[in-house]
């Protein structure tokens, strides 16, 4: 399993991507960003490590991981920017801090799609773990074939002044859906291919999310199988 961490956004580069977007905010306002940022990233090293231990605790006791690798993520500032025009908010970092949930992510890619679940149940039996919101996309899957399962909690994070409950994102999928997910991101957001076919290839991988869906549960049916016939 791979934790993939992200260094923390310095000071000088968090004030040259967030001035563009306020009138000279002040140092203050910059500092409580840089806070902010910290913070977040605490609460998800805190999630993370929840979750290795987890896994950990699986692989002595039931000779499974059903953690495949994790990665974690900040989202940047000007993400931050954005999501606060779409949510019709003004741009300060209190709205960030009341409004914004996902500041800090987690992405926990699993090996099958049981494990998406059995993951989400043992996070959540932890007295200091607290579930925000919840979308299940695998269930009911997104119009373009998009699945996987989204969920905020809230978890102390102790500091010198005190513990502070942050808000982390978690994704939580399966490795099929984790592969299909990043190369509808390439296609919608990261070329500049031709609307036509972006959207004939959009349209190829609506039916492959469907067919990945099958083989995945096909493929958990096998492994399951595999178990009882083992014990």
């Amino acid at each position: 399993m791979i934790l993939e961490r992200r260094n923390l956004m310095n000071f000088k580069k968090i004030g040259d991507h967030f001035k563009p977007a306020l009138d000279a905010p002040d140092v203050a306002e910059l500092q409580k960003l840089a806070q902010l940022y910290q913070l977040s990233q605490a609460g998800a090293n805190e999630i993370g490590t929840k979750l290795e231990n987890l896994d950990a605790e699986f692989q002595v006791n039931h000779d499974h991981n059903p953690i495949h690798h994790m990665e974690e993520r900040m989202k940047d500032v000007q993400s931050l920017v954005q999501k606060l025009a779409r949510k019709n908010l003004a741009l300060s970092i209190d709205n960030v801090q009341d409004h914004i949930f996902d500041v800090a992510g987690i992405r926990v890619v699993t090996n099958y799609i049981a494990d998406v679940y059995l993951i989400e149940k043992l996070l959540l039996k932890q007295t200091d773990v607290t579930l925000i919101r919840r979308k299940d996309y695998i269930k009911t899957p997104k119009p373009s074939g998009y699945r996987s399962l989204h969920i905020v909690v809230a978890v102390p994070v102790f500091q010198a002044q005190g513990s502070q409950a942050v808000n982390v994102e978690i994704q939580i999928r399966t490795v099929g859906m984790d592969m299909w997910a990043s190369l509808e991101h390439k296609l919608r957001y990261k070329t500049d291919m031709d609307a036509k076919l972006v959207e004939q290839y959009g349209n190829d991988l609506q039916g492959y999310a469907n067919e990945l869906a099958q083989i995945e549960t096909k493929m958990q049916h096998i492994y399951q199988q595999l178990n009882d016939f083992a014990k």
